[in-house]
């Protein structure tokens, strides 16, 4: 708490109340309302004026130094609104980020081979986890409710890891003599906690932030919220805002097709629901990129 004050009155700011909310606080004071919060290990300091420098100012004025602990940054009262439009809010934040700090850089085949040997390294793995739990499980007299589901449900599993893994060999045929590369600033940890919307948008806890492949965002974006809306519809509104190259749209397709391990949970129940949750997933992603291999998405995404 000594840091705390130390670095309130290093900021001149003398608050009458404080609020505790979730790792952060807020701070009501005669200058205003502020949030603060300790810092990451590794983030990234200058994000705000790198974003500040593309003309892209939709986050929370700071006012705290690089060399404090603590973030302090200006408190943002939020509207209160349905997720759902929150959530198309959201995405054209998001679109727009990508169009405002979009570059290029020269790279040799090796980028792009790191990145194939990570997933095809990943994949394998899921594989090799999937056949394993279905082997124990076939050697029971008698399967749990939660093994019963997965049992069911295993072909749907392996058929989502042998479609990334011919997806994958395909897209990395396409880029490996590319020697462009398209990159942005990621906020890379969206969901919807981490935007507020008032008068304006606005994106928070940029901590994690980094420069990277723009599907990186919608990923982490679908595997937070992937169950809860049309995510066919949010990338068809994204891509209307800022259109993925093809091996870009690929990539993104190939990641969120992969299943993640199981967690280990005793509760039977639990279970059942952790099982249930990864095979609508699936499912979910199924109808998300189904269209697109019609005749019609190719259509419409070679002419958009």
């Amino acid at each position: 708490m000594k840091k705390i004050n130390d670095i309130l009155q290093k900021h001149d700011l003398k608050p009458y109340k404080r609020e505790y909310k979730g790792s952060a606080f807020i701070i009501y004071t005669d200058k205003g309302n502020y949030v603060l919060k300790e810092k990451d290990r590794g983030s990234n300091n200058h994000i705000y004026e790198y974003l500040k420098s593309r003309n892209f100012c939709y986050y929370p004025e700071e006012i705290s130094d690089i060399d404090d602990e603590y973030r302090i940054m200006q408190y943002i009262e939020e509207n209160t609104i349905p997720d759902e439009q929150k959530m198309l809010d959201l995405i054209d934040l998001l679109a727009l980020l990508h169009n405002k700090t979009t570059h290029y850089k020269e790279v040799t085949e090796d980028d792009y081979k790191e990145i194939y040997e990570d997933l095809y390294n990943n994949i394998e793995h899921l594989l090799t986890y999937y056949l394993d739990q279905i082997s124990l499980i076939e050697t029971k007299t008698y399967m749990s409710p939660s093994e019963y589901l997965l049992a069911r449900n295993i072909s749907k599993i392996l058929g989502a890891l042998y479609y990334a893994k011919t997806e994958l060999e395909s897209w990395y045929k396409k880029v490996k003599d590319k020697r462009r590369i398209r990159y942005v600033v990621l906020h890379n940890n969206l969901n919807l906690e981490h935007f507020i919307r008032n008068e304006n948008s606005y994106f928070i806890n940029w901590d994690k932030s980094k420069i990277g492949l723009p599907v990186f965002d919608f990923y982490k974006l679908y595997k937070n919220h992937g169950l809860e809306f049309d995510f066919y519809e949010l990338l068809r509104i994204y891509e209307k805002k800022y259109p993925l190259l093809d091996e870009e749209r690929a990539l993104l397709f190939i990641l969120i097709s992969l299943p993640e391990k199981l967690e280990t949970i005793s509760n039977e129940y639990q279970r059942c629901k952790m099982v249930s949750r990864k095979i609508d997933f699936l499912y979910k992603t199924e109808f998300v990129i189904s269209p697109y291999n019609t005749d019609e998405g190719k259509k419409y995404n070679t002419h958009k």
